[in-house]
């Protein structure tokens, strides 16, 4: 019995009846027995049934067919999703009949809300459409008869498919353009915070695409975990459209709790974990079936001509040799006729080496026989093994497609035990391109740029290749790294010394970034906690390079040419304190001529003095491509008196002008003057142009006389903007930094960035009764790390008690 046969029951409750089919939908989807699959089965029957019947009740006449195509004709019906209906027929009937069967289908869908993708076709139109429109041959592919002329539908499917097989030659190039058009606009679903699950790379049209290609007959996508793969976005999804009640697809991040719970997660991100791991195995599947594609389609070119040649059959492809056991045939690195995995244990880090160095992709039918045959390699391994995993790392870039492939067949953690627990972890700091493993990887790439500058290129490649495994484990990823990395040295073989070297890379792989961007370079602390840490000169090499890769492989927020500058420069430091040398003691730094004279006029007036400079030739960062520091160079010069970091942070606040970077310092002028304050800040406008100097000093001299309330105005502000639904930001913290400074005492501050954030600090500091000897801010993303230098009123450091009584405070006033 079709489903044009089944008979409506008098309540309608199975469905059929029109009337019955929003409650037994809904019934449907508020089933917590029945999801996934069984769920997505039970909707598509559903609605085939309710369809069907209404199909008939059109009394429609001979040679029409009701069809399902696109992901209805799968039977893949989330709660939201389009139905994609063809009424088909042979072009017999009256156009008005065909018309109002067609209404009588069209209007109860529409009713009822549901989004309809819909088109009323004969055989040849359908055929003529496909022709033209890539997208609608696709859909087709997947025709399903719902009702109607089965033979019909029958023909029109058979015709289809033959089409697509007969233009798989032309076809496939163009599906293939498309992929990576939609992968351009929309990203990649393996490692965005927020993807879409169906349109972004290894989503599931890239899934639909690679069962478009196997039905061409021309290449095959790799099976295993396929099917699974799409099954756990789909699952997805489906929770998607339940929890949001909308037809969307996009991950956002205040859905994923929801979505975690619905799927029966621990949280969110186990979901992300979830979804990365799927949109990896449809990725990786899509990037071996086009190479596939371009081989059969470059094959399928030379052969005639080769034919024309050589007079005869085609030979064989040509192998050349890459390494013992690794050829290179026909673009990628398989395994050697005579090799034996089952008998070589550093074969499958041999293979990966060789493919990555020759710019070539590793077979995945070669992986996955080492993979399945190759033995585990003895604990130390030998020194081939470790040499060929460095060789393989400071391949560069071409290494991440073949780490890709050894990660695909779960040869990575079978190397690297502790792999597993960053593999496909998310990274919820925006500045973060990369999941964690991949970040990694991405580092190692980077360093193999820079092994010429280091003296052990080896420690440089390995320790960028680990410095953030500790992420994968509670508490600070530094000090568990530091753990896991002496572990991981002693397993690969490296001797006690190298392991130490190793251990102390990924402990303070964020300690000269850190330093550099938030602490006084001039301060002597500063300088000798640094070296004290480091140890040894060839470590603090090492660690310059390797702070590099790592903000370099973060991304375009995380390194520019300022950041780079006040590295080297505290590098240089180090070094020479490493070296025996004895810095000299603390001076107050000369002026610039341009400082001296701000500060002149400012002592001469009595009032405050600035410039506001879109060229800054003395400034921090002389790139003009540098991603950050962005802005403007903005200086003010006052006499020194209370209040002075609050009224002028405040004020740029008022003025929507961003902070990216600041310092305060004294500047002392020849003579018995009293010192003038100097404050330079790097600003940018949030939107619109820069405002006048005139009215920003104007303001500022009213904010230190009292004239101008600029708490109130900022709180007016906040008030008049209705507050948005985003990601909860985690409270502020202040801390004291030990030992950070022998003249005054460190307080580091972590909070949400946010207008008026640097006003609130100082007001919270002026209240504490502390003096402001020097700030530093530095922004990453969403995420603020102010670093402020502050004494007593006598001028001397704070007492341990002290210093935590104005931490405690200014928390408080930032919470």
């Amino acid at each position: 019995m079709t489903s044009a046969d089944t008979t409506a029951t008098t309540d309608g409750s199975d469905g059929s009846e029109p009337g019955g089919y929003p409650a037994a939908r809904l019934r449907l989807l508020r089933e917590e027995t029945r999801t996934g699959p069984p769920r997505r089965a039970a909707l598509a029957t559903l609605t085939d049934d309710w369809l069907a019947a209404l199909f008939a009740a059109a009394r429609p006449p001979r040679g029409t067919a009701l069809v399902a195509v696109g992901g209805y004709g799968r039977a893949e019906l989330s709660p939201r999703s389009d139905l994609d209906v063809l009424l088909l027929h042979d072009g017999t009937a009256k156009p008005d009949e065909i018309a109002a069967v067609a209404d009588r289908v069209w209007y109860p869908v529409w009713d009822l809300g549901l989004a309809l993708d819909h088109s009323v076709r004969t055989p040849a139109e359908a055929r003529t459409t496909a022709a033209d429109d890539l997208k609608v041959h696709l859909g087709l592919l997947d025709a399903r008869h719902l009702a109607g002329d089965l033979g019909l539908t029958t023909a029109l499917r058979a015709t289809i498919l033959a089409d697509w097989r007969n233009q798989a030659v032309k076809r496939l190039p163009a599906l293939g353009e498309l992929c990576r058009e939609r992968a351009e606009r929309h990203g990649e679903l393996p490692y965005l915070l927020e993807g879409d699950l169906k349109e972004a790379r290894g989503g599931l049209r890239d899934a639909t695409a690679l069962r478009a290609v196997a039905a061409s007959w021309l290449a095959d996508a790799p099976r295993a975990g396929l099917a699974d793969a799409r099954r756990r976005l789909l699952d997805t999804r489906d929770a998607l459209h339940l929890t949001t009640g909308r037809a969307t697809d996009r991950l956002a991040l205040q859905e994923q709790d929801d979505v975690a719970k619905a799927l029966g997660l621990l949280d969110a991100d186990t979901l992300l974990r979830d979804v990365y791991e799927a949109a990896r195995t449809i990725a990786y599947a899509q990037d071996t079936t086009w190479r596939e594609v371009d081989r059969v389609l470059r094959a399928r070119t030379a052969r005639p001509r080769l034919r024309r040649l050589i007079g005869g059959r085609p030979q064989p492809a040509p192998r050349a040799p890459l390494a013992e056991g690794v050829v290179d045939m026909d673009g990628e690195a398989v395994l050697a006729r005579t090799a034996r995995p089952e008998r070589d244990p550093v074969l499958p880090l041999r293979a990966a080496a060789a493919a990555a160095q020759a710019a070539l992709p590793l077979s995945p039918h070669a992986v996955r026989h080492l993979a399945a045959t190759a033995p585990p390699l003895p604990v130390p391994w030998p020194a081939e093994a470790r040499e060929a995993l460095v060789t393989l790392l400071g391949a560069g870039e071409a290494a991440v497609p073949v780490w890709e492939a050894l990660e695909a067949e779960g040869l990575v953690t079978r190397l690297l035990p502790d792999w597993e627990r960053v593999r496909c972890r998310p990274q919820r700091n925006p500045v973060h391109t990369w999941t964690v493993d991949r970040h990694l990887v991405e580092t190692a790439a980077r360093a193999a740029a820079l092994t010429r500058r280091v003296s052990r290129p080896d420690l440089l490649l390995v320790a960028a290749l680990l410095h953030d495994i500790g992420k994968g484990w509670p508490g600070d990823h530094a000090i568990a790294g530091e753990t896991i990395t002496r572990d991981v040295a002693a397993r690969t073989g490296f001797d006690r010394a190298d392991t130490e070297t190793l251990a102390t890379l990924v402990r303070h792989h964020l300690l000269l970034v850190e330093t550099a961007t938030r602490r006084d370079l001039d301060d002597p602390a500063t300088v000798r906690t640094v070296a004290e840490a480091v140890g040894a000169t060839n470590t603090l090499e090492l660690l310059h390079a390797l702070t590099e890769a790592d903000a370099l492989a973060t991304g375009p927020a995380a390194w520019s040419s300022w950041r780079s500058s006040l590295v080297a420069d505290l590098v240089d430091r180090v070094a020479a304190a490493l070296a025996g040398e004895t810095p000299p003691a603390p001076e107050p730094a000369a002026p610039s001529a341009a400082q001296e004279r701000l500060a002149m006029e400012a002592l001469r007036t009595g009032e405050p003095v600035l410039t506001l400079r879109t060229d800054d030739p003395a400034g921090p960062d002389d790139d003009p491509e540098a991603p950050e520091p962005v802005g403007v160079q903005l200086h003010i010069a006052l006499p020194d008196r209370p209040g002075v970091l609050p009224a002028a942070a405040g004020v740029l606040a008022l003025h929507r002008l961003t902070v990216r970077a600041a310092d305060l310092r004294a500047v002392d002028l020849p003579g018995p003057a009293e010192p003038v304050l100097l404050l330079s800040w790097r600003v940018a406008a949030e939107y619109g142009s820069l405002p006048e100097a005139a009215r920003l000093r104007a303001d500022l001299v009213r904010a230190l006389d009292g004239g101008l309330d600029i708490r109130a105005r900022l709180a007016e502000r906040e008030a008049a903007y209705p507050r948005r639904r985003g990601v909860k930001a985690p409270p502020p913290r202040v801390t004291v930094a030990p030992a950070g400074s022998a003249l005054a005492t460190v307080l580091e501050v972590r909070a949400q960035d946010a207008p008026g954030l640097l006003h609130r600090i100082g007001r919270a500091l002026e209240e504490a009764a502390v003096r402001v000897r020097s700030a530093h801010v530095s922004t990453l993303g969403s995420n603020a790390v102010d670093t402020v230098y502050v004494t007593g009123e006598d001028g001397r450091p704070l007492s341990p008690d002290r210093a935590a009584e104005v931490a405690r405070a200014v928390e408080k006033a930032l919470g």
